[in-house]
């Protein structure tokens, strides 16, 4: 079993539909791990799964070794943060006050946070740069503010094992890399980072490790180089691609041509009057 994240043929229904098909991912401590796939491919479902919104049907969860089914709510929020996209939970609240709520696995019962807890939010704020914002309320913010302030949130739980639903959707351009810098920084500070995305090419050059998922099911995984291959590319997202190696980086850029003559949409005829 391995010392980071470790799942094993996890497998999860709704009524009437498989999401998640006998599903083995493993992300080693102080790995930052990518989950790809195209819309539906069961990526957000398998975060839930992990973060124990959602229970598994069957396979086990483990992360350190430790079985997640088997562990309290509250000592499982402490081990494990999830950044969604969007958080429902505190449209009235400010920036600040959501970055607090990710102290609340942290907290006695009946005690309110201390000097320690002030100290992690500050912190938290001062890495996303969200300082100007924070007396902001959160429902006045634009899509790519409240993903920082959702992985902010994230953050002050001081989670081992961090995990991201997009956390580069809505952002500008340099917003994503310094993200991505971000959770490759976290990763090498030993932490184990998973997050899904769509953008092929920022996992192409940030992550260590790419988990493919198509239709529930993982069709490969390994280090990006060799996982994110044209052919595979092409029988996963429907679209043709060269891969090539980056002058500086040595990492791989995905170069996009075309949608694949397979998946290529027929044009309907026009009609004149």
């Amino acid at each position: 079993m391995s010392d980071g994240l470790d799942l094993a043929r996890v497998r999860f229904t709704r009524p009437g539909r498989l999401i998640v098909d006998d599903v083995d991912v493993t992300v080693p401590t102080g790995a930052l791990g990518a989950l790809l796939g195209p819309n539906g491919a069961g990526k957000s479902t398998l975060l839930h799964l992990i973060a124990g919104i959602e229970r598994a049907d069957a396979g086990t969860l483990a992360f350190a070794g430790r079985d997640l089914a088997a562990l309290r709510r509250r000592d499982r929020a402490r081990r494990i943060a999830l950044a969604e996209q969007e958080t429902h939970d505190s449209p009235e609240l400010r920036v600040d006050e959501v970055v607090a709520l990710g102290r609340t696995p942290h907290l006695g019962a009946w005690s309110g946070p201390g000097d320690r807890d002030r100290t992690v939010v500050a912190e938290a704020l001062a890495l996303l740069g969200l300082e100007s914002l924070a007396s902001r309320g959160y429902g006045t913010l634009s899509g790519g503010e409240r993903q920082r302030v959702n992985l902010a949130r994230a953050l002050a739980q001081e989670p081992e094992l961090l995990l991201l639903d997009e956390p580069t959707n809505h952002l500008d351009v340099r917003a994503q890399l310094t993200s991505l810098e971000l959770l490759r920084g976290l990763a090498e500070s030993g932490r184990t980072v998973l997050a899904a995305l769509h953008d092929l090419g920022l996992a192409a050059a940030y992550a260590d490790h790419v988990i493919v998922l198509d239709g529930g099911r993982v069709v490969a995984s390994g280090a990006p180089a060799v996982v994110l291959e044209p052919g595979l590319i092409r029988e996963v997202w429907g679209v043709e691609a060269e891969v090539l190696e980056h002058p500086s980086t040595g990492r791989p850029i995905i170069a996009y041509s075309g949608v694949a003559a397979s998946f290529t949409v027929q044009a309907i005829p026009a009609h004149g009057p």
